[in-house]
């Protein structure tokens, strides 16, 4: 990432960000930012997420350093998904895009009207 005034987002950044800004990621870190999950609890609070979707999504954010996969040994084997310490420091970045979506969407709103308007009007 640059540090001029100019925005610029470098592969590797764009890369991170699309992995953990994604539809199911955000939804995950919601879940294990309130209480460590095994797989099916995930499932259960997140159920319009796939089998396999899950999967992916916990590796990735396993993979970036920001859930943590444990194995308990019991019986039968469980697998338990927590956040990172890492992964918390996303908590506050997150929360102020959210408090900026939330604060700008009747403008977003008004723009997205007033583009299928202009759309509309351009296809008649």
């Amino acid at each position: 990432m640059d540090t001029d005034d100019e925005l610029r987002i470098d592969a590797p950044h764009r890369e991170l960000l699309d992995q953990i800004l994604d539809k199911w990621s955000l939804s995950v870190l919601n879940e294990l930012c309130e209480r460590p999950c095994r797989f099916n609890e995930l499932r259960r609070a997140i159920p319009q997420v796939t089998q396999k979707s899950l999967t992916a999504t916990l590796r990735r954010l396993e993979r970036n350093g920001v859930v943590e996969r444990k194995v308990a040994s019991t019986r039968p084997v469980a697998v338990v998904y927590r956040i990172t310490p890492l992964g918390k420091t996303l908590r506050h970045p997150v929360d102020v895009l959210l408090a900026w979506a939330s604060q700008n969407m009747p403008a977003i709103e008004r723009a997205r009207e007033d583009f299928d308007e202009r759309e509309e009007e351009a296809h008649l």
